[in-house]
């Protein structure tokens, strides 16, 4: 029964706090960061990284990347298909390239410097979007090439993060197969993920709408979810890639909405926010003070990379100077993708515990910087003073 009591522990807090922090105009993740950070070790230690707490947070970033597939959007992607991959490409391969080079004067191992260029290729877009909404840009070019560049981020952020855990990750789910024959699996893993998205999720959302039982149709999705993760382990790739493209697959099917309704309801009341406070489980206040210019630097240089990339990839696409500053502004928030990504580079030991509060913080501070980023390079649009006034 203390498994319960925790559980109850850690929802209590985390309402409060990201009730909170919505309050005072943030995002409620980092509540639930700030209610890991208070319960566990770094402060109370009322709550522990337990077998327990492990298993629900690896079920809430499986369910959160179902969600992040599920609502990412391939009809913009489409119809703007050469601004998105440009914006996108450039906006990861430029903080990968100059964080490794960061990582490595910095005294990182090849390995380490290649996964912390990774984190913070990453780019989670809900905070632009509610700014767009807000100063009604989102139907803009600016808005839907964010929009499109997003889902071609998370895609290629998703692979590359896979890739590099079964190549160089340590623990239980990685490979210990011969690298070509891990590589071989890799590639025919995707071949049945476009099986998946192109004929059997279809026909597997349409046989559980024809059954009987309660919530069959958010049943047989979460089957998926589960089918493709546990696959995607066994391939030598991360679990999350297999719930990305199983969201992507039911995303496509008529049953979205139903799906996106009830799993919202199931991950964001008891799993999400268990992964979250997980995260806060690990982190540590004690070492942040000697690492201050590490963070400096490195939050400096995530969201220039950031900014500067994806505003690159979109002049080059054809926007004007004014709209590509807004897309490579509405690309710099890092948010729950970043998370994910640095929570499952720890579990690998691909990002040592003595960066990892660090790590952690840079990120945090990238989303709550973002937003002020955006509402300047929006306010500099053409037009757009006379429209404020």
């Amino acid at each position: 029964m203390a498994d319960i009591g925790t559980l109850a522990l850690i929802l209590l807090v985390t309402l409060l706090l990201g009730q909170l922090s919505l309050k005072v105009g943030i995002p409620a993740v980092i509540g639930q960061l700030a209610a890991g950070l208070i319960l566990g070790p770094a402060a109370l230690a009322w709550v522990r990284p337990t077998t327990s707490v492990a298993t629900f947070a690896e079920i809430g970033v499986i369910v959160l990347m179902f969600i992040a597939g599920l609502e990412s959007d391939l009809t913009m992607l489409k119809r703007y298909l050469r601004p998105g991959i440009l914006v996108a490409v450039i906006g990861v391969v430029v903080p990968v390239a100059v964080i490794y080079a960061f990582s490595v004067l910095w005294g990182f191992s090849l390995v380490a410097a290649v996964f912390l260029g990774i984190t913070f290729a990453a780019t989670s877009v809900s905070i632009s979007v509610e700014v767009l909404k807000e100063l009604g840009a989102l139907d803009g070019r600016s808005g839907a090439t964010i929009l499109g560049a997003a889902v071609v981020d998370d895609i290629l952020t998703v692979i590359v993060l896979s890739v590099a855990v079964a190549t160089f990750g340590e623990g239980e789910s990685v490979s210990t197969w011969p690298l070509w024959v891990t590589l071989l699996l890799q590639v025919a893993y995707f071949g049945v993920i476009y099986l998946v998205v192109r004929w059997l999720a279809p026909y597997v959302m349409h046989l559980g709408e024809r059954l009987m039982p309660t919530a069959s149709v958010t049943i047989t999705s979460l089957l998926l979810c589960l089918g493709l993760s546990y696959l995607a382990d066994v391939f030598g790739l991360s679990a999350v890639i297999g719930a990305f493209f199983a969201g992507i697959a039911v995303g496509q099917t008529p049953y979205r909405q139903t799906v996106d309704r009830s799993l919202e309801a199931i991950g964001y009341a008891v799993f999400i926010p268990v992964f979250f406070v997980s995260i806060g489980l690990n982190m540590r206040l004690d070492g942040l003070a000697q690492d201050a210019w590490f963070i400096v630097l490195l939050t400096a240089l995530a969201i220039v990379t950031k900014w500067v990339g994806c505003g690159v990839g979109a002049r080059l696409a054809g926007l004007s100077w004014a709209d590509a500053n807004v897309v490579g502004a509405g690309m710099v928030s890092r948010g729950e993708m970043a998370l994910i990504v640095a929570q499952i580079g720890f579990d690998a030991h691909l990002l040592h515990r003595d960066f990892y509060s660090a790590v952690i913080l840079v990120i945090i501070l990238t989303t709550l910087i973002a937003p002020f980023i955006l509402k300047w390079s929006l306010q500099r649009l053409p037009g757009q003073k006379e429209n404020d006034s």
